[in-house]
């Protein structure tokens, strides 16, 4: 069974249960995935699913931020429990030591020894994340581990 049909099935009985937060969560996302699928006039892959929920996660992120500094903790609670409900549609994140094994192990494969190697550590290490962590991270981590060697 695909992403996109867990997603709406999920809406459905969120609509059956009378979960506001579920129902108006789902309908967000479909609703970005319905964009992005009319944009590209085809229907998307789960993988293609998974990078819009991962932007729906991260614009959420940014509204918690955002809340934060306007001291606005409703806002706040609203957001935290959204990523809640995509979260259990999104993989596994990886674990900070998973990751760090997974970014070294790159880091040797394409020979990479300075922070100029960045660019070829990314394009080989985000392919293998398959959504399971966030950029900003990996990338802060390349980062760090480039300018350790």
């Amino acid at each position: 069974m695909s992403l996109k049909t867990d997603l709406e099935n999920a809406l459905k009985d969120a609509i059956r249960a009378k979960d506001e937060v579920i129902k108006s969560t789902l309908r967000l996302a479909l609703s970005a995935i319905k964009l992005v699928e009319v944009e590209k006039q085809t229907s998307l892959e789960d993988d293609a699913i998974i990078s819009v929920l991962q932007k729906e996660v991260k614009s959420r992120r940014e509204s918690i931020e955002d809340a934060k500094h306007a001291e606005r903790p409703e806002l706040i609670r609203a957001a935290e429990a959204e990523i809640t409900v995509l979260e259990k549609f999104l993989p596994q994140a990886l674990s900070a030591e998973e990751l760090e094994a997974l970014v070294k192990e790159v880091i040797v494969e394409v020979g990479a020894s300075s922070p100029a190697d960045m660019g070829n550590v990314m394009k080989s290490v985000i392919p293998r994340l398959q959504g399971r962590a966030d950029g900003g991270q990996v990338s802060k981590l390349v980062t760090q581990l480039l300018q350790n060697d």
